[in-house]
C-alpha cells in the first residue's frame, strides 16, 4: 500500500506543480486553491507512504515522479521544447526511480 501512497504523492506534486504556472497566469482564487489541493495531497500521501518506506528511497521516487511528470505535463500543455536530450533524461529519472523500486 505505500508504494500506491508513494504514486499517488507524485500524481498530486506533478498536479501542484502544473497550477503553480496557471497560478501565474490567470491569478485568480480556483488555480490557488487547485494548487494547495495539489501540495496538500501530495505531503498527505507522501507523509503515509514514509510510514513505512524509507525516507531516502520515498523521497528520491516522490521528487522522480515530480520532476518528470511536471517536464512532461510542460511539454504537453505549455508548449515547451520536446527535443530528444530532454526525453532521454527524464527517462534516466523514471529509470532511477523504478531501480530504486527493484532494490527497495
Amino acid at each position: 500500500m505505500a508504494w500506491i501512497y508513494l504514486v499517488l504523492a507524485g500524481i498530486f506534486e506533478m498536479f501542484g506543480v502544473m497550477f503553480i504556472n496557471k497560478l501565474h497566469k490567470d491569478r485568480n482564487i480556483f488555480s490557488f486553491f487547485l494548487l494547495f489541493i495539489g501540495f496538500a495531497g501530495s505531503f498527505l500521501f507522501l507523509s503515509l507512504a514514509m510510514q513505512t518506506l524509507p525516507m531516502g528511497t520515498a523521497y528520491a521516487i516522490w521528487t522522480g515522479i515530480g520532476a518528470s511528470g511536471g517536464a512532461i505535463l510542460g511539454m504537453i500543455f505549455y508548449g515547451e521544447q520536446k527535443d530528444w536530450k530532454r526525453i532521454a533524461c527524464i527517462a534516466l529519472v523514471v529509470c532511477a526511480a523504478v531501480g530504486l523500486k527493484l532494490v527497495s
